[in-house]
């Protein structure tokens, strides 16, 4: 059995971290060490009840690495899975083919029910213009099979009309904790879905945020005060109350395990506060 899941005014919620292939993983403790990481994912099935796929983003996801996937964990462990990149960051003429490609790798999760969201994450260069709007709205309208969630880097997309616009086509928008920077998206709370709401911690690293390097970018770990504040925050989201039917929190702040040690942390808050 997958850990517990916590029922907040009503919403189960399930916490994670992006990705869980890391071999610093195995130094920081969280694995055992000379783990390989075809047996990393069984072993974070332990800790955790959801895990948002990263390596998709770098590559076409592919159904028979999801169907080994689906073997290594319980019955009631989920996933999320970013969008690839090609979709995203770099957009070609053939993104309409990589859409169908995705579609069809990502089933297996899809069939078997274990597929909460695909995470449609957007570069802070990605601005609310007149072209990247209607790029959004094709992209969205050819993956409406999937259950969806957009993730804006961009202050500019924190519009009412943007939020209205996702409600119209079910699609999540992810609520983000990241440094507050000027241009970057807000931490707003605003639940566009009632299917799911979708939380990711990046941490606060404001110095490092534009380093163009990920080990420094996601070096943050999240004090139990800052912890406690986005607990209280969820508990308190009259929207969740009145109908969300789930709720995930996801770490990305990956180095170093930080986002396993706050993950961690963050569920004993909730035992605590639940129980």
């Amino acid at each position: 059995m997958c850990p517990a899941v916590f029922n907040i005014n009503g919403c189960p919620f399930l916490i994670g971290t992006s990705g869980y292939s890391y071999p610093e993983w195995i130094d920081s403790g969280f694995y055992p060490q000379k783990t390989k990481s075809a047996h990393m994912l069984e072993l974070y099935s332990r800790s955790f009840s959801l895990v948002e796929l990263n390596y998709t983003w770098y590559q076409m996801v592919r159904a028979e690495a999801l169907e080994r996937m689906l073997t290594r964990v319980p019955d009631d462990f989920y996933f999320t899975a970013k969008l690839t990149g090609t979709m995203t960051h770099d957009i070609g003429d053939n993104w309409q083919a990589q859409a169908e490609l995705y579609i069809q790798g990502i089933k297996p999760l899809l069939s078997t029910g274990r597929l909460l969201a695909v995470l449609v994450q957007l570069p802070p260069s990605f601005r609310r213009t007149i072209g990247n709007r209607q790029y959004l709205a094709r992209l969205l309208d050819r993956l409406q099979s999937l259950p969806l969630a957009v993730e804006f880097r961009h202050c500019s997309w924190a519009h009412e009309r943007v939020y209205s616009g996702l409600e119209d086509r079910g699609v999540t928008m992810v609520t983000v904790d990241a440094p507050a920077l000027p241009d970057l998206f807000p931490p707003l709370d605003v639940v566009t879905n009632p299917a799911l709401f979708y939380l990711r911690l990046h941490g606060r690293n404001g110095r490092d945020w534009y380093s163009g390097t990920m080990q420094k970018q996601f070096d943050y770990s999240y004090s139990e005060q800052e912890l406690c504040t986005w607990a209280e925050n969820i508990k308190n989201n009259p929207a969740l109350g009145s109908g969300c039917r789930r709720g995930i929190i996801v770490f990305n702040n990956h180095v170093a395990g930080q986002a396993v040690n706050n993950g961690r942390s963050m569920i004993h808050l909730l035992e605590r506060q639940i129980g």
